[in-house]
């Protein structure tokens, strides 16, 4: 029995000293090891973070650029529809002007025309009626007189109805 308790004390005082000799060899590197690999995955958790929440800074980013783009856009788009609507008046104000101003020049001209035509009837008139007054009396009748008595007869008898076509 003596032999029994003196190899088991032995024993333990081996598994004691191997324990010391393990845990110094083994166990601390083992420990340490573990302990920075758990640091360098938590740094790559840390990492993994700071990127995500920086892509979200980016897109929220993007975002309101995107949505500022399109509001500058709107409005771009806005004015010049504005402008557009502006020009096109202004181009049909200038056409109407244009076109009364065609139709006052027209009516100007064919004002003159109807006098100088008028005027013309009243030379031949006076001159038609010179001659008439010459045959009736059977005798040459100074045009002269004639003229202005003729001229000033045919005023008188077309002045109403020129201010008629007037009106």
């Amino acid at each position: 029995m003596l032999d029994f308790s003196v190899t088991f004390l032995i024993s333990i005082i081996n598994i004691v000293v191997l324990f010391f000799i393990l845990r110094f060899l083994l166990f601390k590197p083992v420990t340490k090891f573990m302990a920075e690999r758990a640091k360098q995955v938590q740094d790559s958790i840390e990492q993994s973070e700071k990127d995500k929440n920086q892509a979200r800074a980016l897109l929220a980013q993007y975002q309101d650029q995107l949505r500022t783009a399109e509001v500058e856009a709107k409005a771009i788009i806005d004015s010049a529809r504005e402008q557009a609507q502006l020009d096109a008046e202004k181009i049909i104000a200038e056409s109407r002007a244009s076109a009364e101003e065609i139709i006052t020049r027209t009516r100007r001209k064919l004002e003159m025309e109807h006098l100088a035509a008028l005027a013309i009837f009243r030379e031949e008139a006076a001159a038609l009626v010179v001659a008439a007054t010459s045959r009736l009396l059977g005798r040459e009748v100074k045009s002269e007189d004639c003229l202005s008595y003729a001229e000033m007869l045919l005023k008188e008898t077309t002045a109403p109805s020129i201010e008629q076509d007037n009106t």
